[in-house]
């Protein structure tokens, strides 16, 4: 007979049990990192630098998909999506703290392969994990995970700093990460219509690991200060391209102008987008979860900036009273609408 997969329920352990359990393999490496877990709190002394706080809250349900979802790299993305806002700010992540809420349906085996994750999101980017929670759920996984990070006063962006005539730039590519999700939740329809049906996956690798396995942008941060190139204003890509460019044009007070030919979109997305009938501009702007990042750069930055592999530069910013457009290859202009992810809807 074949081994039984070992399951180890929650409530042989307890709280406390639990929690020493999980963070047993949690070591400080950043000097800011006074006291980590242990405590009834972490302490933190960012040596005179600004320190920056970010929260994310998954909801098991609305935010992630158990039937298709590996549990360690949710663990692993849980922690990326955090990072990705701290470096959108120009600042250098240095601790986490992650809380969760864990229905019966979990074992503790369960944890240890969202803890792996984890932590292995935490060794690749320097990160320290310093604190947490566990409770009872009644509805299923919730993750809540807060990141803490630190910069210069004078390093630091914000969403306000964008200025007229500026670049405005993107790393990376658009809409893959929307075009995975598209394709899992097609095969996990196919899936349940018919059990002994395999998911059609094979080609798909690059969009299903965008959306599954997301990595933050610090090398083009990096990139950026070699060049000596600090953004006016940056944003993470988290909610839509459409929904980030809006949020940079109300908080700086300006207006956009951004260049449909000008998106980069993988080829990969473009085919799959074929395939499935959806179209792959309307993907890179309003499909969200790219955790690319978007920012402004004064156009006397111009040559620095194109010659920088992994960012297109897609627009440039215009006053405030000009308004916010998208401009097609042919020259229209289409008023550009924040139509990306909203965490608030209503139940239907």
């Amino acid at each position: 007979m074949p081994n039984k997969l070992k399951r180890t329920e929650l409530h042989e352990l307890g709280e406390f049990r639990l929690i020493d359990h999980l963070t047993q393999n949690a070591k400080a490496t950043n000097d800011s990192t006074i006291l980590g877990v242990g405590d009834d709190a972490a302490v933190i002394d960012p040596a005179g630098k600004r320190m920056v706080v970010t929260t994310d809250l998954l909801l098991e349900g609305v935010h992630f998909d158990l039937t298709y979802f590996p549990i360690r790299h949710l663990g692993y993305k849980a922690v990326i999506v955090n990072l990705s806002d701290v470096y959108a700010m120009n600042a250098t992540p240095k601790q986490i703290t992650v809380s969760l809420g864990i229905s019966k349906r979990f074992c503790l085996e369960d944890l240890d392969e969202l803890y792996n994750g984890i932590y292995l999101a935490c060794e690749k980017y320097g990160v320290d994990l310093v604190g947490g929670d566990t409770s009872t759920s009644y509805t299923g996984l919730t993750i809540s995970v807060t990141a803490i990070g630190e910069a210069n006063e004078n390093e630091l962006c914000y969403r306000s700093g964008a200025k007229v005539n500026d670049l405005i730039c993107v790393t990376g590519n658009l809409g893959a990460a929307y075009m995975g999700l598209q394709l899992l939740e097609r095969e996990k329809k196919v899936f349940e219509g018919n059990p002994n049906v395999k998911p059609q996956f094979t080609g798909w690798d690059y969009i299903l690991e965008r959306f599954l396995k997301p990595e933050a942008r610090r090398p083009i941060l990096e990139k950026l200060r070699a060049l000596g190139i600090k953004p006016n204003a940056m944003i993470d890509i988290s909610d839509g391209l459409s929904s980030e460019a809006m949020h940079i044009c109300k908080n700086s007070k300006v207006g956009c102008r951004i260049y449909l030919e000008k998106l980069p979109i993988d080829q990969q997305t473009f085919k799959i987008a074929e395939e499935m009938g959806i179209d792959a501009i309307v993907a890179a702007l309003n499909g969200g979860e790219d955790y690319e990042l978007l920012f402004t750069v004064p156009i006397e930055q111009h040559d620095k900036v194109l010659g920088m592999e992994g960012v297109s530069i897609i627009g440039h910013i215009t006053a405030e009273n000009t308004g916010a457009f998208l401009i097609t290859p042919d020259d229209k202009e289409i008023q550009l609408k924040a139509q990306g992810w909203n965490a608030i809807v209503e139940k239907e």
